[in-house]
């Protein structure tokens, strides 16, 4: 799979501003800031066989693709490369690092939490209820908490995060 520096999209796109950038974010997560010449295919929604005629993206060309930080555009990276886009090209850092850089992003007017944040949220709540509930109502409660634990360290070793691809499709996440 090959990468690219912020700065590098930028220079590509300064020469050639009709390239194939997606970003893989959440509609809400778009809204908030995105490179100008990106388009928003949300990973969950992410269909190869269809890019071309829902988002006219040639399959001769390389498919620049960007999210928050990395992991979610490397997860669409390989899932086009197997569909047949040979060409699909990682933006290092993802926008966090393209705003870091200095670069010019189109903001909304609203505020949003991360998809990231949304998880962390998520997973301390449960395992405060879990453990609420454990000690107050039930000792079973506590398998939510140790649950919600087991699913972290998976996240963690396996880079796949089920509570995350679940919040990503939850309504206030797909609002643009």
């Amino acid at each position: 799979m090959s990468t690219i520096t912020v700065r590098e999209l930028h220079q590509v796109l300064q020469d050639n501003a009709s390239q194939n950038v997606i970003d893989v974010r959440t509609p809400v997560e778009f809204a908030e800031v995105h490179v100008a010449a990106a388009k928003n295919v949300p990973l969950d929604a992410l269909q190869p066989d269809q890019l071309y005629e829902t988002h006219r993206l040639s399959i001769e060309k390389p498919v620049y693709i960007l999210c928050r930080s990395g992991q979610r555009a490397t997860r669409a990276a390989e899932q086009l490369a197997k569909s047949g886009f040979p060409n699909s090209i990682v933006v290092e850092g993802g926008t966090l690092a393209w705003i870091d850089a200095g670069l010019p992003v189109n903001r909304g007017k609203t505020k949003v939490i991360g998809l990231e944040r949304q998880v962390r949220i998520a997973a301390g709540f449960l395992v405060l209820t879990g453990l609420g509930l454990g000690w107050f109502v039930n000792p079973g409660f506590l398998g939510l908490s140790a649950f919600v634990g087991a699913g972290l360290i998976f996240a963690g070793v396996t880079d796949w995060c089920g509570m995350g691809l679940l919040l990503a499709k939850a309504p206030w996440n797909q609002k643009a």
